[in-house]
């Protein structure tokens, strides 16, 4: 079907991608001028600045041009957006449009050639549905369609991918860091252990009380859990009867002059709307107990051989205080605050795991970035509302690895509706 027939308004980024697959009429493909064309190497597509397409192959009638390609809806808009005054685009060899209403010119006056490409109306069609309709996912509709083994390569990808840019944050606070893996990894692990609603206060008290203070009092939990309250904030209130409080912020009162510390505003702690088991006072009385009984905690993960000695590891509970403690100052019902099962798949999931792929990539270890999509595999997939949507459209998540990678295609792919980056989505394009 010729392109004028179309009724809809074009996009660019629909024609980068036409182009960059190949989804257009091949056969008798010819210049503005007549010539005739034959696509040899379409180019590698830059989402930068400059041309579309670079170092693309195009045979010209009987010669070969290497050069980069420029797409446009109209030829005009090669005047529109400036290009014939800029140098970087005098090494355009061909502008591909949707329809050619002008000749165009390099900055030297020569003529650069043009084609005007044909698809399948279909191809249009399905674009639009993709990035028009408001279902939970853009091919929620058409997504059984799809050959279930493609999907499954495709979430492999993503998954990879979800680690490798976990893994570039995990190298960037490193090299702030100097190079220092037990304080990124306590910062790290310190983010995660806030879980959602406290995870950047949870963040910025690692920040402002370095792993080495803790180190070196280690083996003395009161003192642990007397730097991390009072960092956080939570050991201000100057009137109480709590002996267990009291002594707390006795012993943070001594800390706090020895390494001149500034503790964070307690208005940063979240309480509202979450079970108390999560409340940021128990979340940190167990990251004390953690510090406490494990060591040097990122060299006892590193050394860690299975799913089984790293959950022993986490499987701490809060000091006797908050088995009758939620908050302070207010008594509750007995109950231990052990980490949860579910809580310490989590910290393994959204800590440990990134950390192996990082610290592979570092110390180029391929065996840790394989450890880590091990874990994946022998973890249970999580359990949330993003999975049980996929699972409602026959996606199930058999481990913490697709689970992952479905977390990964909804947030990164689905929501902002990146479907012509997406393989599922390319494959929807050409369904009949």
């Amino acid at each position: 079907m010729a392109a004028t027939n179309y009724h809809s308004p074009m996009k660019e980024d629909f024609l980068h991608h036409i182009w960059k697959f190949g989804l257009f009429e091949k056969r008798n493909l010819n210049t503005d001028t007549g010539e005739k064309v034959r696509i040899m190497d379409p180019g590698e597509h830059n989402t930068d600045a400059g041309p579309d397409f670079f170092n693309a192959r195009i045979m010209v009638g009987e010669t070969l041009w290497v050069g980069n390609v420029e797409v446009h809806i109209n030829s005009s808009d090669w005047l529109r957006h400036g290009h014939n005054s800029d140098k970087a685009y005098d090494n355009v060899i061909l502008q591909v449009v949707f329809n050619h209403d002008m000749e165009i010119f390099r900055t030297s006056g020569q003529t650069i050639p043009t084609i005007q490409i044909e698809f399948k109306e279909e191809i249009y069609r399905n674009y639009l549905h993709l990035t028009g309709n408001k279902e939970w996912i853009p091919c929620e509709s058409l997504l059984f369609k799809v050959d279930p083994f493609y999907i499954k390569h495709w979430l492999y990808k993503v998954m990879v991918d979800r680690l490798e840019l976990k893994s570039k944050g995990i190298i960037s606070k490193l090299e702030k860091n100097k190079n220092d893996w037990d304080e990124t990894f306590y910062q790290h692990l310190a983010r995660n252990f806030g879980f959602k609603k406290n995870a950047e206060p949870f963040e910025l008290l690692a920040k402002c009380l370095p792993y080495k203070y803790l180190a070196r009092h280690k083996n003395q939990l009161s003192q642990l859990e007397a730097m991390l309250f009072g960092q956080a904030g939570l050991l201000e209130d100057l009137i109480s009867t709590d002996e267990y409080y009291l002594s707390l912020q006795k012993e943070y009162g001594f800390f706090r002059e020895k390494f001149s510390l500034k503790p964070l505003g307690s208005h940063l702690w979240k309480f509202l709307r979450l079970r108390p088991s999560n409340f940021p006072t128990v979340r940190i009385a167990q990251f004390s107990m953690l510090i406490h009984k494990s060591g040097r905690l990122f060299s006892a993960i590193i050394h860690s051989r299975d799913i089984g000695s790293m959950r022993k590891l986490f499987s701490v509970s809060a000091s006797p205080y908050w088995n009758d403690h939620y908050v302070f100052h207010r008594h509750s019902p007995y109950r231990r605050k052990v980490i949860g099962k579910d809580a310490i798949d989590n910290l393994i999931i959204n800590s440990v795991v990134p950390f192996f792929f990082a610290y592979g990539i570092v110390k180029n270890l391929p065996e840790f970035k394989e450890r880590a999509l091990d874990l994946l595999e022998k973890l249970p997939p999580e359990k949330n509302t993003i999975i049980f949507k996929w699972g409602k459209l026959g996606i199930k998540a058999d481990n913490a690895f697709s689970s992952q990678a479905l977390i990964q295609l909804k947030n990164s792919y689905c929501k902002p509706k990146k479907c012509l980056h997406c393989r599922i989505g390319s494959k929807i394009l050409t369904i009949n």
